[in-house]
């Protein structure tokens, strides 16, 4: 239902509001180069500090931007199930065709927490789900046994895997077969992870190079093993620099010097230090980005 090169979107600000005009653009570059969908509201798009109202615009923006092109999947998750409900619901409404919702943060749910916040949400929501592993955001992880269970529920289609750990990505693969797609969310860890059953990526680095992640995953489903090898090595060195600093502190410095958007970020999040900076310039120069 998903794959390819999805784009984990930035939330533009100015003068602390959402900038919508930088959205607008960004999408449609994006989509210009080849991406495949959008994921408005996530990590990257700094939803920890949106209000609710700004959360809801910025989705609804991002789908009458894209407009029934490419899929929008809506960060809807929350570690309050019934607030995850209401925004996967809010989703539905205004015409999104998914949802990706992260594992409950601070908590700390066991296993069994897990499928039931996950469930309920499904059941309360007529809309496909992909579940987000990240364990170094939410304090806990997703075993491959419990995405089995989840799988078997009709929308809960799929899985943005961020664990790190490739030994568990493929034990997801193998428990939760070939129909439940399995996304890479790690930028670093894409072409691993298609190759041990993946079918593409939710992407940070897609902000900035939409058109080499595209190439990337679309190489790898041609069969073109070499070229997906050759676009992940060219890339390296850029996904080291734009994760110098916590995710999306680089991604925004970077489209900040293409003069994209302003480099404005919400609190508690900061502006890249001027050393690392610096590492970030040199390394988009040598890409041939400045």
């Amino acid at each position: 239902m998903f794959d390819g090169t999805i784009v984990a979107l930035v939330t533009p600000f100015r003068d602390g509001k959402v900038d919508e005009k930088a959205l607008i653009d960004l999408i449609d570059r994006c989509m210009a180069e080849g991406a495949s969908g959008f994921v408005p509201c996530g990590s990257t798009g700094e939803s920890a500090t949106l209000s609710h109202d700004e959360h809801r615009q910025v989705v609804e923006v991002t789908v009458k931007a894209v407009a029934g092109r490419r899929k929008v999947i809506a960060g809807t998750g929350s570690n309050n199930t019934q607030e995850a409900i209401a925004l996967t619901r809010h989703a539905r409404a205004v015409g999104a065709d998914g949802a990706l919702l992260i594992s409950p943060y601070y908590n700390k749910p066991t296993q069994e927490g897990i499928y039931l916040h996950y469930k309920a949400v499904a059941e309360a929501a007529d809309l496909p789900i992909i579940v987000y592993n990240i364990p170094g955001r939410t304090a806990s992880n997703i075993l491959p046994e419990t995405l089995a269970r989840l799988s078997g529920i009709e929308n809960i289609v799929g899985v943005k895997e961020a664990s790190g750990n490739l030994e568990q990505i493929a034990q997801v693969a193998r428990l939760c077969g070939p129909d439940f797609d399995l996304l890479s969310g790690d930028d670093a860890l894409t072409l691993p992870t298609l190759a041990v059953g993946g079918c593409g990526v939710i992407t940070a680095s897609a902000n900035l190079i939409p058109g080499d992640m595209a190439a990337l995953c679309s190489a790898w489903a041609a069969g073109d093993t070499g070229r997906a090898r050759a676009v992940h090595q060219k890339i390296l060195p850029l996904w080291n620099a734009l994760y110098l600093e916590s995710n999306p502190i680089p991604i925004k410095a970077a489209l900040a010097l293409q003069g994209h958007i302003a480099e404005e970020l919400r609190l508690p999040l900061t502006k890249m230090t001027a050393q690392n900076r610096e590492k970030l310039r040199l390394a988009m120069k040598d890409y041939g980005l400045l």
